[in-house]
């Protein structure tokens, strides 16, 4: 059995940067009991040379490494060899250049490394999390701001769809998506049209298609993004029952951030959105699928939440690394987890 050190990637976030070495040990165990079969032992922090890592032993294999390459802080991992570390090289999921993640900057926009490490939080919580490496999966983000999880879910070669009430972020999101592509000279397609019920418009609907490679589009493999400007409560209106491996997102903080509906003006109280918009979210899942939120607890307890999720009908997981995903945002702000499954 070899021991190891993963060096966490730093944050410039001084705040995020402060609880990221508890946030990966409980993401390690989240990769441990879901797809590494309980391989991890002696997890802990350690400095090492006066830099802090995360060090463990296991017995890893080229799929074990594939797989630990998904950690959200994973900057380097290195086996030791008495005082000295041999580099294991990673094998980085990620398909495209970083800037597709850290370019669009914004008020209120969420952590990137957070944003990465609720999606596999909740990806792990599926019933066939180990497809991870295997398949294209299809992810929705139910309140998808200007993007940044359905960025990190085409940066993984994952399809993703969205769904927001706010204009401006939906339409500053399609033309980002436009331009990054264009920058990165990527053959694409994007076309944005209105949704009608009974010759009303409801809806406005774009639809993206592009490829990593000339090659890749010309055999027809397609990634694709939809994104959606509606209500989340109507998110059943405008996607097929039942096509999604996960629901992910980033719940309103109550503070900074509230929720917009077209008749209700702003509301503050996460809770009562979520109780009106959970039920279809839960009728997009696939069996087996999970559903991830994160938000402020100062504005909604856990308990709630979780009880919210199972009178839906999930199975709210509840293991020791599920529950290790608490941290401080800032003053106003301490931010949770929650995964739930929908049984397969």
């Amino acid at each position: 059995m070899g021991r190891y050190a993963l060096l966490v990637q730093p944050s410039a976030n001084r705040v995020y940067a402060e609880a990221s070495v508890a946030l990966t040990e409980a993401e390690l165990g989240l990769f441990d009991e879901q797809v590494l079969g309980g391989r991890l032992t002696e997890v802990g922090p350690e400095v090492i040379g006066g830099v802090p890592y995360l060090t463990f032993a296991a017995d890893l294999g080229e799929r074990e490494v594939a797989l630990l390459s998904y950690v959200s802080t994973a900057f380097a991992l290195y086996e030791r060899e008495g005082d000295l570390l041999r580099p294991v090289a990673l094998v980085p999921p990620d398909r495209y250049d970083d800037d597709l993640l850290t370019v669009l900057k914004y008020a209120g926009k969420t952590n990137e490394t957070f944003t990465r490490l609720l999606l596999n939080a909740t990806l792990l919580g599926r019933a066939a999390p180990e497809d991870l490496l295997d398949r294209r999966l299809r992810i929705l983000d139910p309140m998808c701001g200007r993007g940044t999880t359905l960025n990190q879910a085409v940066m993984y070669g994952y399809d993703a769809a969205g769904i927001d009430v706010d204009r401006k972020d939906v339409e500053a999101y399609v033309a980002f998506l436009g331009t990054w592509l264009k920058r990165k000279r990527l053959k694409h397609r994007i076309e944005t049209h209105p949704v009608r019920r009974e010759g009303t418009v409801v809806a406005r609907r774009t639809e993206a298609s592009f490829a990593a490679s000339r090659e890749d589009y010309r055999a027809g493999d397609l990634q694709h993004v939809t994104v959606v400007r509606a209500d989340t409560v109507r998110a059943g209106d405008f996607f097929r029952p039942a096509t999604f491996d996960a629901v992910v997102t980033d719940a309103p903080y109550g503070v900074q951030h509230g929720s917009r509906g077209p008749d209700r003006g702003l509301a503050r109280r996460p809770l009562e959105l979520l109780r009106a918009a959970v039920p279809g979210w839960v009728g997009l899942l696939r069996p087996g699928g999970a559903l991830g939120v994160s938000w402020n607890t100062r504005v909604a307890g856990r308990d709630e939440l979780a009880a919210l999720l199972t009178a839906a009908g999930l199975e709210v997981l509840q293991s020791a690394p599920y529950l290790a995903l608490r941290h401080r945002v800032d003053q106003a702000i301490v931010r949770d987890v929650l995964v739930a499954r929908r049984p397969a």
